[in-house]
């Protein structure tokens, strides 16, 4: 199998060039685990949001500089995507690009990192009437076989909401996880919360917004009708001030139901939002396991 997904991910993360990626491959990820089994491995300079607890008070007074303890995790994460597969995940981003892509690229980033620290990666979501499970392995070629699987359903017309994909989740597979869910603003609203908060008992839940593209905006297509919006309705300042007003309020509701339960989220606009919006996810979900 040709790893054509990984060595495009591999060249856009510019792990050379970027501090911040490389600070996230180095430390950053591998302190999400919030167990017990850590190692010390390195000290660093403080920055906003760190655990004061993690402060080491000996060295700081020696260098004059706040010092943080990094640790890494003793055993390998087991990381699980659920990918939102519904038909709408082939419209378009805010960036025009196409979600589904956007969304096998951001899940096959963050894949290529964990990949990095021994990791085992799965991932679920449904095709048609059934949901496909790919189970927990370590190595690129299983990404690139997650990544293709997924283009190749997504030509499949699919109704089912990513809801499906949880509860199967929450039924049968029963190991210690970090959930990345990525889904757009249609899943979110539509979310089961019940099932989100069975689930973050035991594991770690990361959510991902690939962001629509606006509605009446020049050849604005309607996947659920099958046709073009009305030329009528394009370039209305009023209609789109409607939108966007109704777009932020239920994003704003979903992220205050998942701050409840430590659920961390982002919004991603398109492919040159990926690696940065991940370097923020990751962040501030560290944070948030601390307060």
């Amino acid at each position: 199998m040709n790893l054509n997904y990984i060595n495009k991910i591999k060249g856009n993360i510019h792990i050379s060039s970027n501090n911040k990626t490389a600070n996230m491959l180095d430390g950053t990820y591998k302190s999400i685990y919030k167990g017990k089994s850590l190692n010390f491995d390195d000290l660093r300079e403080y920055v906003p949001g760190d655990n004061v607890k993690d402060i080491d008070w000996k060295a700081s007074a020696r260098s004059n500089n706040i010092l943080i303890k990094q640790y890494i995790a003793e055993r390998k994460h087991n990381i699980l995507f659920i990918l939102d597969s519904n038909k709408k995940m082939r419209a378009s981003t805010l960036e025009k690009d196409i979600k589904y892509e956007v969304a096998l690229y951001t899940a096959g980033t963050i894949a290529y990192i964990a990949n990095g620290n021994g990791d085992y990666i799965a991932s679920i979501y449904s095709k048609g009437n059934e949901i496909k499970y790919l189970p927990f392995k370590q190595n690129l070629y299983n990404i690139e076989y997650i990544l293709n699987c997924y283009n190749s359903d997504m030509k499949i017309d699919n109704n089912k909401n990513i809801n499906d994909a949880l509860e199967y989740v929450l039924k049968f597979i029963n190991k210690r996880m970090i959930i990345f869910v990525i889904t757009d603003l249609d899943g979110l609203e539509n979310i089961n919360i019940g099932l989100l908060k069975a689930l973050s008992m035991k594991n770690d839940i990361l959510f991902i917004n690939i962001n629509d593209n606006v509605m009446f905006d020049k050849n604005s297509y309607d996947l659920d009708n099958e046709e073009y919006i009305p030329s009528l309705f394009l370039n209305n300042e009023k209609l789109r001030e409607v939108e966007l007003n109704e777009k932020e309020m239920i994003y704003k509701n979903a992220e205050k139901e998942l701050l409840k339960y430590n659920i961390t989220l982002v919004d991603i606009d398109g492919y040159n939002d990926i690696t940065g919006k991940v370097i923020e996810l990751l962040e501030r979900h560290k944070y948030a396991i601390h307060r």
